[in-house]
């Protein structure tokens, strides 16, 4: 059994993650967010729900007292919400995060996506360049489907797909919590081919 911190609860990735590790683990679930009434539906003697802002490091920090894995699926300034993570994370000593990113940050798409991947490319770095065992996750385009069919690129390799179930990336976030130690320092893109 391990405590998990979900930071980005109420985001759509985590709506399919929370429901999947509550199904098939006996993890302990933390869910932050600044709007927890939107999490009710998870309350349970597993599940504790804290409101709190990535922006503020003492509620960060405290939060994550006695986790063992930190899940990050976040929207918004992501940059300093990258810093304040790591800084949290180093000073209360949890070492392994799982850390949501974007298909394109590494021109690995062969495509342009211009300017507004910057925010993911520069917090990924962050995330990159700490002492951290992090897993960076770069999805494709989220799909609603009900299928788990992904396959997985590294770092320096062409993206293969575009697009990706938000239940396959419940399925691998679920066997990075269940083997922690799978893609420590990797930057892994995850989508349907």
């Amino acid at each position: 059994m391990q405590n998990i911190l979900i930071l980005g609860a109420t985001g759509s990735l985590a709506a399919q993650i929370i429901p999947t590790l509550l199904a098939e683990t006996d993890d302990n679930l933390t869910l932050f967010a600044r709007n927890p009434s939107r999490l009710a539906q998870f309350n349970s003697e597993r599940v504790q729900v804290v409101q709190g802002d990535m922006m503020n490091i003492e509620q960060l920090s405290e939060v994550l007292k006695g986790k063992d894995i930190v899940y990050a699926g976040l929207a918004g300034n992501l940059e300093p919400m990258a810093k304040n993570l790591v800084t949290a994370m180093e000073t209360v000593q949890v070492k392994r995060l799982i850390w949501v990113s974007s298909m394109g940050i590494y021109g690995e798409t062969g495509e342009d996506h211009g300017a507004i991947l910057d925010p993911y490319r520069r917090s990924a770095q962050i995330i990159e360049q700490s002492g951290l065992d992090y897993t960076i996750l770069r999805p494709g385009w989220f799909t609603n489907g009900q299928e788990i069919d992904y396959q997985l690129t590294h770092k320096g390799e062409a993206f293969k797909g575009h697009s990706v179930s938000r239940k396959s990336i419940a399925d691998f976030v679920l066997k990075l919590m269940q083997n922690p130690e799978l893609e420590i320092k990797q930057s892994v893109g995850i989508a349907k081919e």
